[in-house]
Formats: C-alpha cells, sequence, structure tokens
C-alpha cells in the first residue's frame, strides 16, 4: 500500500491504463477485462486488475491534471513496478481537420509547466511517447479504420483558459489537440525508463464549440480504449 494507492503488493499489473475518471475506469474494466477486480479506492480514485486475452491489466483513475496524475504514476512506477503506462482520455481539438470522434495518438505533449519543471530548471525538457507503443497503436488504428491523427499535443495547467494568444500560436504551429495530463505522464516514463503514450478521443473542439455529449462519449471511447489494449500487447 502507498499513501493513495491501497492495493498489494501484486494487485497491480505491469500494463496500467490511465483513464482521468475514476468512473470511466471502473467502465472500461468492466467492459474490457474479465474478471475485474476492484484493487483501490482510497480517496474514491478506482483502480481495476483483470485480464485482457489472457494478459493482466490494471485500469486506474488518475484524476485531473498533472499533479493528480503525477501523484498516481509516481506511485504505480516505483511501489508497484508499473512498466507501460498509457492514458486513455479526452481532448479538445485545435486543427480544423481533427473531428469529434477522432482518436488523436499524442507523440510529444508540450506544456507552460509540469510538475517536473522544477527538476529540469532552466532546460524545456521535450517529453515524448514511446516509438514502439506508438507505432503499435497506429497500426492497431489503422486496423479498425478508426481516424487517427499523430502528432504534438499541448497539456495545459488549467481548464477554464484564458490565453487566446497561446491558443493561436499553438494552432499555427500544428498542436492537434489540447488535454492536461500527458506531458507529466511523458517526463516520468522518461526518468523511470518505462514505456508510455496518450490515446486519446476528441471530445469537443476549442474552434467550432461541437461537443459530445456524455453518452456519446462514453460510446465513443470504446475504441480508443481497445486500441490502447492492442498497442500495449504487440
Amino acid at each position: 500500500m502507498t499513501i493513495h494507492i491501497g492495493a498489494k503488493p501484486g494487485e497491480i499489473a505491469e500494463t496500467v491504463l490511465l483513464p482521468g475518471d475514476p468512473l470511466r475506469a471502473k467502465w472500461a474494466a468492466e467492459t474490457f477485462l474479465d474478471d475485474p477486480v476492484c484493487v483501490n479506492q482510497v480517496r474514491g480514485m478506482l483502480g481495476y486488475t483483470g485480464t485482457w486475452h489472457g494478459n493482466r491489466v490494471t485500469i486506474h483513475g488518475s484524476g485531473m491534471g498533472m499533479p493528480s496524475l503525477s501523484i498516481y504514476a509516481n506511485e504505480l512506477i516505483r511501489d508497484y513496478g508499473a512498466q507501460t503506462l498509457i492514458r486513455i482520455g479526452s481532448c479538445g481539438a485545435m486543427q480544423p481537420h481533427v473531428g469529434l470522434r477522432d482518436v488523436i495518438l499524442a507523440q510529444t505533449a508540450s506544456s507552460l509547466s509540469t510538475p517536473s519543471s522544477g527538476m529540469f530548471r532552466e532546460l524545456s525538457f521535450a517529453p515524448c511517447a514511446d516509438f514502439g507503443l506508438l507505432t503499435a497503436a497506429h497500426a492497431a488504428a489503422q486496423g479498425k479504420h478508426v481516424t487517427t491523427h499523430v502528432g504534438g499535443i499541448y497539456s495545459s495547467d488549467v481548464f477554464y483558459d484564458e490565453r487566446p494568444d497561446l491558443n493561436d500560436q499553438l494552432t499555427r504551429h500544428g498542436i492537434l489537440a489540447v488535454e492536461m495530463e500527458t506531458a507529466e505522464l511523458y517526463n516520468l516514463a522518461a526518468r523511470y525508463g518505462r514505456r508510455a503514450l496518450a490515446v486519446l478521443t476528441v471530445s469537443d473542439h476549442l474552434d467550432t464549440g461541437a461537443r459530445l455529449t456524455s453518452v456519446e462519449r462514453e460510446q465513443s471511447f470504446g475504441a480508443m480504449v481497445e486500441i490502447a489494449l492492442t498497442a500495449a500487447f504487440s
């Protein structure tokens, strides 16, 4: 057990999927895993371990924002031996050619700051995905005929952003979408020598204002979970 995770030794798999919403972790585990068992309920952050095609998998909530994800990813890696960590979450599109329900595979993640910024000091470290996971996820998405985009995303510190000038520059420089966790996940994976990837579903569009309903989000996120699981064991 750790401060934030109540799982016993051996109850966390080496492969961990990280949705931000703990209820989405519950939904994904019950939908895609065989014999899922709840291994964490501390602070309401649900985690489940089961099997997918005979492979052990843990699906564990990470909360919203990089500070929250950093807590769980650190403990999963350092205390439970997680080797592969894949974020599965939603994002807001920033490019006109990216549509609702499209899947984005985050090759890189830019940010203004992360919990790791104090360690890097003046260095602008460029966190990126594991190439093996990235290529496997792309192949899986192509096989499922899912509209997929590969490229850079922006991990924001805030949900209610008031920097239209920054959004304009990010769009100008080809950033595909915005979310709030991936940059720190990639930092931690680099630090500890682990594999990491973010597989994201577009739930809304910053330019057009279009967005999925809660029901549409649930129905659209299944492809993202299947892509992540296939990539993890390819």
